[in-house]
């Protein structure tokens, strides 16, 4: 089995490729925000590049390691689509070559721009996506199972996020899947619109090719449709090769040049990557790997540990944040950026248990609360659940009541403890420290 991606990914820049129309096109009206150049029109003439999203893309191409290129020249890929009024479309000679993430080798990186929204079934077409600027990342075939797509994909999405080059983070890429397996042609899908829908993807079409192959039958090479709705790929066209695109340079658009200048100016403003992040955890602030490495999973999330390792030990924060905290967020379906506003009572919850003021249960507790807006007060909560510290007058008084749970504790029956522990808690309203009072107790029988 091979497999292999060409990943588009939209460029967060304020305007599109070569027009000055906005690029929110999820939030505007059908074509809103449009003008001659980004849908076609005769005798339209293009603006100069724009600058923001060739930095951008470059930005990626240095974080993968890529070679780059000092000279870039748009071309004119001609296919005719409804969502194609001029019937080519934009894209770039490789602006990057020879990257690699993990063990997968990145061939090469394009600028292009982005056609316009086709709906297929009501034959209506939105042109406020075409001219958004896209980088196409094109992988080596190197992944041989789901699995290893599956997680080639997380990285990226990882990797992007720290750049901050995603325009819409609701939908961070569009993926086109190259598959085959032994004896077969390679098969295109296109047009995938998450992890989830690759996975999905993947399975059908290896399991489509596989009952081929097994069958005698021959997979031809094709491009094929991955339908969401029905979890199935569907034939679009014979395999088209690069010929038929009848590639040009296109006469309105001069090359650009990427000066060593430039490409420096870039490389300064590479921020921390993830991988080095989480080494940097490890190494700085003598943590464990596993938490390392589940913090920088949520850029936000290693951002505000670092904040939290300033007040409390940066051991009992990354737990904090790394277990508690996550866990919280994995079982209501967030991530740590849904609840930036929440920083600060989470902040005190930590700070309140790192400093004894109430306990592990209490914070758990609090918590909680935070994240489901049941806390409005944090710091009249965590007043209300301080621990008790003076608890020995309260040991007295259940070792005098319980006597006899006292003497079947020196006869050998070690339950009885947690029996008196227990009575500890419940009269101290559970703000009593068990260690505490576990110690108090054996102190005083």
């Amino acid at each position: 089995m091979k497999i292999g991606f060409e990943i588009h990914v939209q460029l967060k820049t304020e305007s599109k490729l070569f027009c000055n129309c906005p690029t929110n096109y999820w939030e505007a009206e059908p074509n809103e925000n449009i003008c001659p150049v980004c849908t076609g029109l005769p005798g339209a003439k293009p603006n100069p590049v724009n600058r923001e999203a060739i930095k951008k893309a470059l930005l990626v191409a240095l974080a993968l390691g890529m070679d780059v290129e000092d000279r870039v020249v748009f071309l004119r890929k001609h296919y005719f689509y409804p969502d194609l009024p001029s019937g080519y479309q934009r894209t770039s000679t490789p602006l990057g070559r020879n990257g690699r993430l993990g063990n997968v080798r990145i061939r090469e990186l394009h600028v292009e721009e982005d056609p316009g929204r086709y709906e297929l079934r009501e034959g209506l077409v939105d042109f406020n996506r075409s001219g958004v600027p896209l980088i196409e990342i094109v992988t080596e075939p190197d992944m041989k199972s789901i699995e290893e797509a599956e997680e080639f994909l997380k990285n990226l999405h990882l990797l992007l996020t720290y750049l901050d080059v995603i325009l819409n983070p609701s939908i961070v890429f569009r993926v086109d899947a190259n598959i085959s397996l032994e004896g077969g042609e390679r098969v295109e899908v296109k047009n995938i619109n998450s992890i989830e829908g690759v996975r999905k993807a993947l399975k059908y079409e290896i399991l489509r090719q596989r009952r081929l192959l097994e069958t005698g039958k021959k997979v031809e090479r094709e491009t094929r449709h991955w339908d969401e709705a029905r979890g199935v790929t569907i034939s679009l066209r014979v395999k088209e090769t690069e010929e038929d695109y009848r590639y040009m340079p296109d006469p309105d658009i001069p090359p650009v040049l990427l000066s060593k200048e430039l490409v420096e100016e870039v490389k300064r403003a590479l921020p921390e990557l993830p991988w080095e992040r989480e080494r940097r955890f490890v190494e700085e602030y003598g943590i464990d790997p596993s938490d390392a490495h589940t913090l920088v999973l949520d850029k936000e999330l290693g951002e505000f540990f670092e904040e939290l390792s300033g007040k409390v030990d940066p051991r009992f924060a990354a737990v904090f944040l790394a277990d508690r905290l996550r866990g919280e967020l994995n079982y209501r379906g967030l991530t740590f950026r849904d609840v930036l506003h929440l920083r600060e009572p989470l902040e005190r919850v930590a700070v309140a248990w790192y400093s004894g003021e109430i306990t592990k249960n209490a914070a758990v507790e609090l918590m909680r609360g935070v994240l489901d807006r049941t806390v409005v007060d944090v710091n009249a909560e965590i007043e209300k659940k301080k621990v008790v510290t003076d608890v020995e007058e309260v040991v007295e008084e259940v070792v005098r009541e319980l006597a006899s749970v006292v003497e079947d504790y020196r006869s050998g029956k070690r339950e009885a403890l947690n029996r008196l522990i227990g009575e500890v808690m419940k009269r101290t309203g559970g703000r009593a420290d068990p260690k505490k009072v576990r110690e108090i107790i054996l102190t005083k029988i």
